[in-house]
């Protein structure tokens, strides 16, 4: 039981996805910090923004608590989304492909098709090119 359990985590991938979570955990964090303590002070300083940030308010007046729309909270969260998969896209994900390719790897895995393909050639000449049934 405790080899079975001992193969599935170190089969490779599972260690693989697991230093690939953290990494981007951790990046997320940095961009999220950079992004709201860089990027986001810029988008407020537009003219129009207020008090809370660039945004408007639905419930104003007299209201203790008024109902604040902030829309540089929304730009930042795009910000830091296109950000991190960019990064993540340009350090991480081209990189390995390039490895693959250089390693001869294929970059995508083969589909059921190609793998009933290759079967089928298989059969035909191991029969000397007769027609499979």
């Amino acid at each position: 039981m405790l080899k079975g359990f001992k193969d599935f985590v170190f089969r490779g991938n599972i260690i693989d996805l697991a230093v690939a979570f953290v990494i981007a955990t951790a990046f997320a964090a940095l961009v999220n910090t950079f992004v709201g303590a860089i990027v986001k002070p810029i988008i407020n300083a537009f003219p129009g923004a207020g008090v809370n940030g660039w945004g408007f308010s639905l419930r104003g007046g007299e209201l203790q608590y008024p109902t604040f729309i902030d829309i540089s909270t929304l730009i930042n969260a795009l910000i830091v989304f296109g950000l991190t998969a960019a990064v993540i896209y340009f350090i991480l994900v081209v990189p390995n492909q390039k490895l693959r390719e250089r390693r001869g790897e294929q970059a995508t895995p083969p589909t059921d098709v190609d793998i009933l393909i290759e079967i089928r050639e298989l059969l035909r000449t191991q029969q000397g090119d007769r027609p499979v049934a």
